[in-house]
């Protein structure tokens, strides 16, 4: 029916505000693709927290408004722009990024941005694809400088982001710990590539950590929630250690010493400032690990579109993460 009309069901942002500004309207224009690129049915879209922050006109990435959240979408292939040789209609296909936004049944991307989807993977799983594993390769080897044989800890280990480094640290050789709030997270980050998982609700997990670490130490943390993390995180580094923050919402203090006498460092990373040619080296890991069996992304609660607002409270006040959150067209 929204086909026959050019029209689609969508969620808006026309203000900048809480979960309350993501209104569901059923009149908006189909999008058309033009040069270089795609236009996907959308089956599933990954629901990331930076989506929040952007909705909430906190984050340095400001859409004009009104505007379409969703970066990770994957679906069906329904036409292409000239030039777009790569696919055709009728094409499984999972995406990196939107033009025109992914909360929506019918979406635009660049063709620099969509990946065949396997018959190994349904299209939630798709949707759970992109960000998450893009962003914990760039976090592990191109910025963490991670090898076979360290020890990487992930700090929130049982989302999305957290599982995807996981499986991947754990197939490239890595040793893998991981942190979770609940039990079923815990099991979940284990049955995903951790060697050992720690609750870090718990007040003596730190301790634990360093016990079991030794002291040679942590290799490269994986950072989730830097605003609550980061001074006890340059605690459990060896000398030269990494620790990569992934995710933060808002200000710490720390003391600049600790990272001083072993020399470790503190890297911020964004996909949004990746390079194309490390976006490239990604996909080729991602897509080499999805043929190889090993890479299978844990889909998270599941949210039909007129539930958006809720599933934007949920990211960021649940009891503890467990897998990637993914919004529902069909």
């Amino acid at each position: 029916m929204a086909a026959r009309k050019n029209v689609m069901r969508a969620v808006k942002v026309f203000q900048f505000g809480g979960p309350e500004v993501l209104k569901l309207q059923s009149d908006t224009s189909l999008p058309v693709p033009e040069e270089n690129q795609v236009l996907i049915k959308v089956h599933a879209c990954g629901i990331n927290p930076v989506e929040t922050y952007i909705r909430s006109g906190t984050h340095a990435k400001k859409p004009a408004l009104p505007y379409i959240p969703g970066t990770d979408v994957a679906g069906i292939v329904q036409g292409v722009g000239e030039h777009v040789t790569a696919f055709k209609k009728g094409d499984r296909v999972f995406t990196l990024g939107t033009i025109s936004g992914g909360y929506a049944e019918y979406t635009i991307a660049s063709v620099d941005t969509v990946f065949s989807l396997s018959d190994k993977l349904d299209f939630k799983q798709g949707a759970a694809t992109g960000i998450p594993y893009f962003t914990a390769y760039h976090a592990l080897f191109q910025k963490g400088s991670a090898k076979a044989g360290e020890t990487v800890l992930v700090h929130g280990a049982s989302g999305g982001v957290g599982i995807a480094t996981c499986q991947i640290a754990r197939a490239y050789g890595l040793k893998v710990f991981g942190t979770a709030g609940t039990e079923e997270g815990m099991n979940l980050v284990l049955k995903n590539g951790a060697h050992k998982v720690f609750n870090h609700r718990k007040e003596d997990y730190l301790a634990q950590i360093k016990e079991i670490a030794g002291a040679q130490g942590i290799d490269v943390i994986i950072e989730m929630l830097a605003d609550v993390n980061l001074a006890s995180d340059l605690q459990l580094l060896s000398s030269g250690g990494r620790v990569m923050i992934v995710g933060s919402r808002g200000p710490i203090e720390i003391n600049p010493r600790d990272t001083m006498l072993k020399g470790s460092s503190i890297r911020g990373l964004s996909l949004f400032s990746a390079s194309k040619d490390e976006l490239r080296e990604c996909a080729a890991s991602i897509l080499a690990g999805i043929e190889a069996g090993w890479l299978k992304p844990v889909v998270g609660p599941e949210y039909p579109m007129e539930k958006a607002a809720e599933a934007h409270k949920d990211i960021i006040h649940s009891k503890g993460a467990l897998g990637k959150m993914v919004l529902i067209m069909s």
